[in-house]
């Protein structure tokens, strides 16, 4: 690909020969080694690798929560690799939406004060708009019932779905969910799979990390790191997806 014919056009963010090295006792870390990929809007991409993969550091870059020592990060015409941490304070509260694995719902908040958490860090007062569509998100994840609910009154699968339901607030060009089912059994994994499966075909684009392999089978696609490096990037077809799905159903336990 010629940089002429580069494009950002219909895409959530496209990854240009990422690098990242950190400097550990004297020792140089080269955490990523020059990772390329694009992820099209639409997408649903689960990014996996072993401990050491570079996976983790990719994540960090991909949330803004870091930059990279050379490369591109594209999100809309923005490469986030050259931005200040001011403007990638600004990116991650607007632009991505984040799910993580243990939640991060500030516990003195309802369910409808924390899915509100993106709009207040942006200064200015909370719209009727805004309100309602907080309201709405609640009801999407089937907390309608209990907007007035603070954390400790909820299970751990209505935790993640407050914290999906924060995460689509500011409409971001992605969500991205770091181990969204790791503190999850598995009848609440499968809601929470189902959900993002519900998420992407109305459109939303997920980039999910995860060590499960019954997990990244749910995506359309597979990204694999390994050393730093892209050691795969390969498409799951419908028939693997939905075989996964069905398997989870057909082994989970139970309920007694």
């Amino acid at each position: 690909m010629s940089f002429s014919d580069f494009s950002t056009e219909g895409f959530a963010c496209r990854v240009v020969d990422l690098k990242k090295e950190f400097v550990l006792k004297s020792e140089t870390v080269r955490a990523l080694r020059g990772v390329t990929f694009d992820v099209p809007t639409g997408d649903y991409v689960a990014i996996m690798g072993p401990s050491g993969s570079g996976k983790s550091t990719l994540l960090n870059l991909l949330g803004c929560l870091d930059q990279p020592t050379s490369g591109s990060l594209w999100l809309g015409d923005d490469d986030v690799a050259k931005m200040t941490d001011d403007q990638l304070a600004d990116i991650r509260s607007r632009r991505i939406g984040f799910v993580f694995q243990a939640y991060n719902l500030i516990q003195q908040l309802t369910v409808v004060e924390n899915i509100q958490v993106p709009l207040f860090y942006q200064g200015k007062p909370l719209s009727r708009e805004q309100h309602q569509r907080c309201l709405d998100l609640a009801n999407m994840v089937g907390l309608g019932e209990r907007l007035d609910h603070r954390p400790t009154q909820l299970s751990g699968g209505q935790q993640q779905r407050v914290a999906i339901a924060r995460s689509l607030i500011n409409d971001p060009f992605f969500i991205l969910a770091d181990e969204p089912t790791g503190n999850l059994d598995s009848r609440t994994t499968e809601e929470i799979l189902q959900l993002f499966e519900r998420l992407n075909n109305e459109g939303r684009t997920i980039i999910l990390v995860t060590h499960e392999d019954e997990v990244s089978k749910r995506a359309k696609r597979v990204i694999r790191l390994k050393d730093g490096r892209l050691q795969w990037d390969r498409t799951n077809s419908q028939e693997v997806r939905d075989e996964a799905a069905r398997y989870a159903i057909e082994n989970m336990p139970v309920e007694v």
